[in-house]
């Protein structure tokens, strides 16, 4: 039971001319401080926060008393309120402004009640207390439905659960295909490193697509791979440029060596087929 209910029960329980009690022991209300007790100024101070504002305190005191929310006995409500506002200063508590202009409400419809009323029933006055019964009928709606929110799972509204299975993850990594293109790049390559040795000295040079085969067979054939531009002999120039990557050609077509290439744009190697 929180304070202010223990406080609200105290009030509606007692006369009007008995004085507010200072505490509750064991079921009994104290109502004076014992006299070999001494307690600083401030030494303690109460926060009564179970109730969200003047609206929520009126209807706490409706439904409390089983009173229709359609007929309100504003006289008993209006004194009730009171009596709590006056708890509060009591306690030394800070009363929030709307706390005060609720009380002025009430008082304001307190006196349009006491006032007579004109017998018309073409120009009926509207009931005194209409406005205040809407506004705590839409505070009643809406304070359900924040409760009814709140009742709703917060997983997969608030919060949201990942699991990963982390025993069956299997990494692939595809190796790329070499294109012909890429062939292409890496032949062009070749011969721009080329030109930086080509000389101006002419001379015959017998080269020979089969023998070219034969020694890139001869070379890879022990080796894992080796790389494509290490396979050119700068020396030979153009022409032998040419006839080594006719040679590579005419291999790679007889099934006997393959390109191979660890990632795109990555240098190119060749093995041999036979080569695990």
């Amino acid at each position: 039971m929180t304070e202010e209910s223990t406080a609200i029960d105290i009030i509606s329980d007692m006369p009007n001319d008995t004085p507010s009690p200072i505490a509750t022991v064991k079921g009994q209300a104290v109502v004076d401080f014992p006299k070999d007790l001494y307690i600083p100024p401030d030494a303690m101070k109460v926060f009564l926060s179970a109730f969200e504002g003047p609206l929520d305190f009126l209807l706490y005191l409706i439904r409390k008393q089983n009173i229709d929310i359609l007929d309100i006995p504003i006289t008993e409500v209006t004194r009730q309120y009171m009596e709590y506002i006056d708890l509060m200063q009591d306690l030394s508590l800070e009363l929030a402004a709307e706390y005060l202009v609720m009380a002025a409400i009430l008082a304001e419809i307190k006196s349009r009640m006491l006032l007579p009323r004109v017998a018309d029933s073409e120009n009926a006055e509207e009931d005194p207390r209409a406005e205040l019964v809407r506004r705590l009928q839409e505070y009643e709606r809406f304070k359900q439905a924040a409760q009814d929110l709140e009742q709703l799972p917060r997983t997969d509204r608030n919060t949201f659960l990942v699991e990963a299975d982390s025993d069956h993850i299997d990494i692939i990594k595809p190796v790329p295909h070499v294109e012909l293109r890429d062939l292409v790049q890496a032949l062009v390559e070749v011969l721009k490193r080329a030109e930086y040795n080509a000389r101006h000295q002419i001379q015959m040079s017998a080269l020979s697509i089969r023998e070219k085969m034969s020694l890139i067979l001869f070379t890879v054939q022990d080796k894992e791979h080796i790389a494509f531009a290490s396979l050119f002999d700068l020396k030979e120039g153009r022409l032998g440029i040419v006839v080594t990557f006719l040679a590579m050609l005419e291999l790679l077509k007889e099934s006997l060596i393959e390109f191979i290439q660890t990632a795109p744009f990555a240098p190119i190697y060749l093995k041999s087929k036979g080569a695990a």
